[in-house]
């Protein structure tokens, strides 16, 4: 858990080629973005929209990914992934064809760094 409030919260996911990969995790079981009001919609995307400039901020990727599947989970939930062209499938989807064997470097106190960022950015 990176950051929480009661309404989402933010988690790096435990994908070992792709360090830094998020999940913005709606804590009511919705199922699709419609089903929210406009300003919970409003409210998600803040969110979404933090994680994605607090991975910007600490790991500089070369792309960032957003995207919202829920096809095996159909809990609202959003993944927000930095893509670097030497990560294993770039520029390939995370779920498309393997290119290469090498995952992307972690920076050091990556979970500390990132929890900073996403309460810098959420929290003022």
């Amino acid at each position: 858990m990176l950051w929480q409030d009661d309404f989402c919260r933010v988690v790096l996911a435990d994908e070992p080629d792709y360090p830094g990969f998020l999940r913005v995790i709606l804590n009511a079981h919705v199922k699709e973005m419609s089903d929210l009001p406009a300003a919970d919609r409003q409210a998600l995307m803040r969110v979404v929209f933090a994680a994605e400039a607090a991975l910007r901020e600490v790991m500089q990727p070369d792309k960032v990914n957003l995207a919202s599947l829920g096809n095996v989970v159909p809990h609202l939930h959003w993944h927000v992934i930095p893509r670097f062209s030497d990560d294993p499938h770039f520029p390939n989807p995370v779920w498309g064809e393997r290119k290469r064997a090498a995952s992307h470097d972690t920076p050091p106190d990556l979970d500390a760094r990132l929890s900073n960022a996403l309460f810098n950015a959420l929290n003022t």
